[in-house]
């Protein structure tokens, strides 16, 4: 959590917008006649509230407790329903608001999901032609890049010392054996064969192949040259060597690609990923060939998100047997996905099949080998793929039907003569034009998919909870119009003072001398002496003394001691060590202040209470200050003047609750 500049809120525009049709709503309810359901609309006085805090009420003019806006008047609308996120527009209000409304439905969601990339070269089809043994490349058969080859070719003429002397082994070895065939000493016929079989393996690891071995010992002469041949068929994509150039063992030659089979890489964003499996089959456009579809399956996905682009490398192994598709050409990809419940991919081609977990163009009927690399196959049940049934459908709404602000998502269902209902309700993945459902809505029910935004104003206007204002947040009391002045610390959130003892006021002021040196280094954004003056807060709260306590002032200071210290390790976390402190500090402040109105204070300085609407992405933040020009921690130098001052808290002199 993180303070900064909030956004204009959305309830401001919305509340302009529903005002249109809330007219003709209140003008509605003021000539109708009562009904006799339980639902009536009626007239009440006017009150006023804040246009950027509708939670905000007060029956008299004056300025918003959280802003300073001031309030303006609107004429109230008592609707006696049921529920409070409950609305009654009339035929006329609904015709101004143009409602709309969907079925809730159960069935399989489809998915395009649609991706860039370019074409590579199957990196399980290369090879590189290396230099075995040093030597002189006295002829290179392939001098330039882009010829095919085929396997066997001959690419390079080779003269080495190392290899003359090699050949000489062998042919020294065979002669040897011959002249040993009428000794009786078993022992060196076996040495001597031995010999033979040594020299043999030198020249197959230096790359000589089985019928250049035999050709050496039909021949009985070494030479001093080698032909190096290809061992695979394909396109020579890199040339490293020039004739007359000396090579060293593993000095690379040739790079030979096969493109009859190719690699397509493509970006998925995290959002699609739960529409992306291994197997999957995708489509694939290029600009040189417009209109022709080429398929192929994924083969991989990157168990690591690339955190600068936010995307995962997805890999499509693809048939290339006329070669029109060349390495690094962009291509667009289609994806497409038909969903099941809990986000299961529905494809009748792989449901109850077994697929090879590294060749997905492998699929077999029942367990087995892969007939390229030999693994294990795998039940494609396991990768997330189920047939098509009807009680596999999910539960699915309208993509425009939900109201979707951080971590909540609001729904206004129909409930029948223009009675709508808002409702939190938990979203799966968003599936094309459709999201799935998890929980707060049931088949058959009606949302709505247009003017739900005017609906959502309705309740703001009137208070209610919405979409902005959720029901935990419609606890705020409704504060009476007081100017600022000075006062002994008193707010409506403590119920109970109790009072403290001359030993416990000394640890708190001490406490507090420290709280206000974190204060200034935040204002500042000193973050080195603000880490340097946690650690000393660390200190003061675990040597605090409360001296003669009661029970129920021990309780409540128990409380305020571990919400302190709860503070403290979010202060004390690691990355990014100035915005951890910030956070901490906000909840540190508000503890601490709930503390001292409980407890009192011992400073003749007196404390200044603060507040900063735009702390923490708009949710707000307040802190406690030693002057009485504003000095916000959360913002630092960009905005160090921005803050509301509260009150102004007085010396405890007499070491006795502070009265309201």
């Amino acid at each position: 959590m993180k303070p900064g500049i909030p956004l204009i809120p959305i309830s401001i525009p919305l509340i302009f917008a529903a005002g249109f049709f809330c007219r003709g709503l209140w003008q509605d309810a003021s000539r109708a006649k009562p009904m006799k359901s339980t639902m009536v609309e009626t007239h009440a006085s006017r009150f006023h509230h804040c246009s950027m805090h509708p939670s905000i009420r007060q029956s008299n003019p004056g300025k918003c407790a959280l802003c300073g806006m001031d309030l303006v008047p609107v004429e109230e609308v008592h609707q006696e329903v049921h529920k409070p996120r409950e609305l009654k527009l009339t035929p006329h209000a609904q015709k101004l608001a143009e409602v709309q409304s969907a079925p809730v439905e159960r069935r399989h969601a489809e998915a395009e999901i649609r991706m860039v990339g370019k074409v590579t070269f199957d990196e399980s089809r290369m090879s590189y032609i290396t230099a075995r043994v040093a030597g002189r490349l006295d002829r290179l058969y392939v001098d330039y890049t882009g010829v095919r080859v085929k396997k066997e070719d001959h690419l390079v003429y080779l003269y080495s010392p190392e290899l003359l002397k090699a050949q000489e082994e062998l042919i020294t070895a065979l002669d040897t054996l011959k002249q040993l065939q009428a000794s009786s000493s078993h022992y060196l016929r076996d040495r001597a064969q031995e010999n033979i079989h040594s020299a043999r393996e030198k020249l197959r690891l230096w790359g000589l192949g089985e019928i250049q071995i035999r050709n050496i010992e039909e021949r009985g002469t070494a030479s001093d040259h080698v032909t190096i041949h290809s061992p695979m068929e394909g396109i020579v994509v890199h040339k490293n060597a020039v004739e007359g150039m000396y090579v060293e063992t593993g000095t690379q030659i040739y790079t030979i690609a096969d493109l009859s089979h190719l690699w397509v890489k493509l970006d998925a964003y995290e959002s699609d990923l739960p529409w992306i499996h291994y197997g999957q089959k995708v489509e694939f456009l290029t600009e040189a060939f417009p209109g022709e579809v080429f398929k192929g399956q994924i083969a991989f996905i990157d168990p690591v998100l690339n955190a600068k682009t936010r995307t995962v490398k997805i890999r499509v192994n693809l048939p290339n047997p006329n070669g029109k598709l060349k390495p690094d050409m962009f291509v667009r990809a289609l994806v497409k996905s038909k969903i099941a419940k809990g986000g299961r991919i529905m494809n009748p081609d792989l449901a109850h099949k077994w697929i090879s977990p590294m060749h997905p163009e492998i699929i077999k009927d029942a367990p087995g080998l892969c007939d390229i690399c030999g693994m294990e196959l795998v039940s494609a049940d396991s990768l997330g793929y189920v047939e098509a049934k009807e009680d596999s459908a999910p539960l699915v709404i309208p993509a425009s039907a939900p109201l979707i602000t951080g971590k909540r998502a609001v729904v206004y269902v129909e409930l029948g003569k223009g009675h709508y209902e808002g409702r939190e309700v938990t979203l799966g993945p968003r599936a094309g034009n459709s999201y799935l459902v998890k929980s707060g809505l049931k088949e058959g029910e009606r949302v709505v998919t247009r003017g739900n935004f005017k609906i959502d104003s309705a309740l703001q206007i009137l208070a209610k909870p919405s979409m902005m204002t959720p029901p935990a947040m419609q606890s705020v009391p409704h504060l009476p119009n007081t100017k600022l002045k000075q006062r002994q610390p008193h707010t409506e959130a403590v119920s109970t003072i109790y009072p403290a003892s001359t030993a416990f006021l000394t640890s708190m002021e001490q406490f507090l001398k420290i709280y206000l040196r974190v204060q200034t280094s935040l204002s500042m954004d000193d973050q080195i002496q603000s880490r340097e003056q946690v650690s000393q807060l660390r200190a003061t709260i675990d040597n605090m003394q409360t001296g003669d306590m009661s029970h129920d002032a021990g309780q409540a200071w128990s409380m305020h001691r571990s919400a302190i210290l709860k503070a403290m390790n979010i202060m004390e976390s690691s990355e990014p060590e100035i915005e951890a402190i910030r956070e901490g500090f906000g909840a540190l402040s508000n503890s601490l202040i709930l503390a001292v109105h409980q407890f009192g204070i011992k400073t003749a300085l007196g404390l200044s209470h603060y507040h900063c609407p735009m702390a923490f992405d708009g949710k707000g933040g307040q802190w406690l200050q030693e002057h009485r020009k504003a000095e916000n921690p959360y913002f630092g130098n960009a905005m160090r003047g921005c803050g509301n001052l509260k009150e102004i808290l007085k010396e405890n002199k007499h070491v006795h609750p502070i009265q309201p």
